[in-house]
């Protein structure tokens, strides 16, 4: 049933609490004003399980998030983490108040739900057609930092949940399933979903939780490449001199990846292809193009202003920036992931698989669904093979000892051996050649760190000088 909204004991403490979450997107700007839009009860009892939207006012613009809130009279120790606080207000949710995706005993009433596509108030819990859920299984989140909360169920499913709530279809859910009815061996199987009614605004519901098939013999891609990076740094220094050292021994390590990042490319044109079939290809004129210019240089004011260590690169960024709209020509635009990294690929033991479709958090929805060059996911890549390669300079944990410049020059070859491996095996399956449109990947790549930028400086400041450290290369 739906419950009237809580008192505002309650909003005091998520006022309080959201803002110290790692899924929150407005850590830069204080709230002005938080409400809840629904509060729905899943589950009655101790525990109780309510589901909440929350609606968060800021800078004079509404986002909403999603939240699971359990209820308990006594809450136990392992608990203790991921509580909200203690209110006395309505009488459905009095006692302790904490964020029930860390609670297994109430998770699991997410899968029972789904298997029997429950209704609850404005709630819809769906099942993928043809497919089953099993129940009785309790999910606990992973561990990984990111922008939504994915609980895992044994070993058969990963729930993701979609924290920062966007109108309509969520794009993974959209994406996911159409690649699914394309025949698509590069995705985990969809098995079932919870959305939002949209009430009497009308429109699309709202994704809430997309449930997906566990790749249980996965490794994560970004893991594996760091693995690889810290192998290749604690290898002997080779005679000669060091740039050539570099270069020449960057495929030595004993975890070399450049194998793997080529296959990953295979895999990236097979997606595209089966993207361009679900969706179709638009041939768009030269005028498109000039304006995604326009649009990057916008971004790239904004962030230069806002962040003053990217602007001793934004004239070398702009030049290429202006390259690309000078020679601008029409070019084949369709759906892609739109933010792709080492973190979005799995490696099991059928080969990479590719998630979360939903796009860069941080842009506007119709921005995240709009149809785009395949090569931009390709820089997407690149940019995070720059990661990879520097991750472990800036954070500087268990690395032989050596100078800042030398190990420089090593990440940079690790960088450019996974770059061209991946780029030759993208070529090599059908995708559009990046060493034929250079620059065109060239502005992709350096759009794309902008957004990085801006993204590290309002979300996780130590990691600011990552991107930093690779347009110092790039952009010199």
């Amino acid at each position: 049933m739906t419950v009237p909204p809580p008192d505002r004991s309650l909003v005091r403490l998520l006022s309080d609490w959201l803002p110290r979450q790692r899924w929150f997107g407005g850590k830069d700007v204080p709230i002005d004003e938080l409400s809840i839009g629904t509060a729905t009860e899943l589950r009655s009892g101790d525990p109780a399980l309510h589901h909440l939207v929350l609606d968060v006012r800021q800078n004079g613009a509404t986002d909403h998030y999603q939240l699971l809130l359990g209820v308990r009279r006594e809450l136990p120790e392992r608990l203790r983490s991921c509580a909200i606080g203690r209110t006395s207000g309505e009488p459905a949710i009095s006692g302790h108040v904490y964020d029930a995706a860390h609670d297994p005993e109430l998770s699991s009433v997410l899968l029972d739900f789904m298997a029997n596509e429950t209704v609850v108030g404005p709630l819809r819990f769906r099942r993928a057609p043809g497919t089953g859920v099993r129940t009785g299984l309790e999910g606990l989140p992973t561990s990984a930092e990111q922008s939504n909360t994915s609980l895992i169920f044994d070993d058969a499913y990963i729930c993701k949940l979609f924290r920062r709530l966007s109108p309509g279809v969520n794009p993974d859910l959209e994406v996911n399933l159409a690649l699914s009815r394309e025949g698509c061996e590069h995705i985990p199987a969809v098995h079932g979903w919870i959305e939002l009614d949209p009430g009497t605004h009308g429109g699309e519901p709202v994704t809430l939780a997309l449930l997906s098939e566990y790749l249980r013999t996965g490794t994560d891609g970004w893991q594996l490449a760091l693995t690889s990076v810290r192998d290749w740094f604690a290898q002997p220094s080779s005679p000669g001199p060091a740039a050539a050292s570099a270069a020449d021994d960057a495929g030595a390590a004993g975890g070399d990846f450049a194998a793997e990042a080529e296959r990953l490319g295979a895999a990236t044109a097979r997606v595209h292809r089966d993207l361009a079939a679900a969706f179709g290809v638009t041939q768009t004129p030269p005028e498109v193009l000039r304006d995604i210019v326009y649009a990057m240089n916008v971004q790239l004011d904004q962030v230069t202003a806002a962040v003053p260590e990217l602007r001793p690169h934004a004239h070398a960024i702009r030049e290429v920036f202006d390259q690309v709209s000078a020679g601008a020509a029409a070019l084949p635009f369709q759906r892609v992931h739109g933010d792709y990294h080492l973190g979005q690929v799995m490696r099991t033991d059928s080969g990479w698989m590719l998630l979360d479709f939903e796009g860069e958090p941080a842009r506007p929805p119709a921005e995240r669904r709009a149809l785009a060059h395949p090569l931009r996911d390709v820089a997407g890549m690149l940019r995070s093979f720059e990661y990879a390669a520097r991750f472990l300079l800036v954070r500087d944990g268990g690395l032989p000892e050596g100078t800042t410049d030398a190990l420089e020059l090593r990440a940079q070859a690790w960088a450019e051996r996974n770059r061209a491996a991946f780029c030759d095996g993208y070529a090599a399956a059908g995708g559009p050649d990046p060493a034929a449109h250079a620059a065109l990947v060239r502005a992709f790549e350096f759009d794309k760190a902008v957004y990085e930028v801006r993204y590290e400086a309002r979300n996780r400041p130590s990691w600011l000088p990552v991107p930093l450290r690779s347009l110092a290369r790039l952009a010199g």
